[in-house]
């Protein structure tokens, strides 16, 4: 049996992407599981590096209950980052290149040496230099931000940008730190990062071993985006997000009017 044309569903998403025009889900007509999606997920990152992009790091996506319930699926999954993607803290992201843009506040590592699959929680300091407030635009390509499991995948988990903080020594307690996510200085979405599989750091395990089941290991000096701290809130022109993470500080950005 001949598998789905991954090239080719890539292209479909990269265009959608490029030029902001949602599209069907795609998982349903071309037969997409999920090992087929992240497939289709390396040719979407590779139609990037093709262009002069360079990878950066990684990302969580469906890493708390809130979000899996928001999004209507049941697995976490990871996706990636390149350069391009990343603003400047304070910087001002253009709106009008996404579809239907949202913002989630979330935790950043900064990886110090190439952590082993499988590596204890604890013992993760080790691999880690630095943590990070952040924030995460995601951006589904699909109309409606709809979509099942593969979808997703194949989509890079929705990544569209992201924002970081000032990096600083990782904190005591980083399993229960207070999350706030202010639009426009009015406090919105109100968590911890117990949301993030009860301790971010267990987010960095799951990505390691997740990534690897696709021969993809983490690199010194890469970026690693833990997942959403609290649901995800749309991102209009012309308004100023903040994520405060307790003990880490700030990170922030401007949309475009």
């Amino acid at each position: 049996m001949i598998g789905p044309d991954t090239v080719g569903i890539a292209e479909r998403l990269g265009v959608a992407a490029d030029t902001a025009t949602a599209i069907p889900q795609l998982a349903a007509e071309t037969g997409l599981d999920v090992d087929a999606a992240y497939a289709v997920q390396t040719a979407l990152i590779q139609r990037r590096l093709d262009r002069g992009e360079r990878l950066v790091g990684l990302k969580m996506g469906l890493t708390s209950k809130a979000k899996m319930a928001q999004v209507g699926v049941d697995e976490v999954i990871w996706g990636r980052l390149t350069d391009t993607m990343r603003v400047p803290e304070g910087g001002t992201l253009d709106v009008s290149a996404f579809i239907h843009p949202r913002v989630e506040p979330e935790v950043a590592f900064l990886l110090d040496r190439l952590p082993e699959p499988g590596e204890p929680v604890g013992d993760f300091t080790d691999a880690v230099r630095a943590v990070a407030p952040a924030i995460e635009v995601i951006d589904s390509r699909y109309a409606n931000f709809t979509f099942s499991l593969p979808d997703v995948i194949a989509d890079n988990t929705s990544a569209a940008a992201f924002v970081i903080g000032p990096w600083s020594p990782v904190p005591d307690g980083l399993d229960n730190l207070g999350v706030l996510l202010e639009i426009d200085g009015r406090v919105t979405q109100v968590g911890s990062t117990a949301a993030i599989l009860g301790d971010p750091r267990r987010a960095l395990d799951e990505g390691i071993r997740l990534a690897g089941r696709h021969g993809v290991r983490l690199r010194e000096g890469w970026v690693f985006l833990a997942g959403a701290a609290t649901a995800a809130v749309p991102l209009k022109p012309g308004t100023h997000v903040r994520a405060v993470v307790e003990n880490l500080g700030t990170a922030s950005l401007r949309a475009s009017a």
